[in-house]
């Protein structure tokens, strides 16, 4: 949208004098470009948490630990031995958790 700066600006009592009708009018301009959304099919689609799960079942494979893995005891993540911080008291602490 193009501005003509050399236009005469409106003083504050002039902007305040703008009748109702341009008032309403540019309103229901802004608010053209809306859609209108059903409340209830917006809710159906979202899932809450702590929602009934029991009916799901997951298809994820299990796979044991390596010997070259550890899990890390503050994130409870598997890491290769590569990202092993350190290990204090039997403690084993990733690269990322150490920082």
């Amino acid at each position: 949208m193009a501005t003509d700066y050399d236009a005469p600006r409106k003083t504050d009592d002039e902007q305040s004098e703008d009748s109702i009708e341009e008032l309403k009018a540019r309103r229901h301009e802004k608010n053209s470009g809306k859609v209108d959304e059903d409340e209830v099919e917006a809710a159906e689609s979202f899932e809450l948490p702590g929602a009934d799960l029991s009916h799901e079942e997951l298809a994820v494979q299990v796979v044991p630990k390596k010997s070259d893995e550890f899990t890390c005891s503050s994130c409870f993540l598997v890491h290769h031995r590569s990202q092993l911080a350190s290990e204090k008291n039997g403690r084993l602490i990733c690269q990322d958790c150490a920082y």
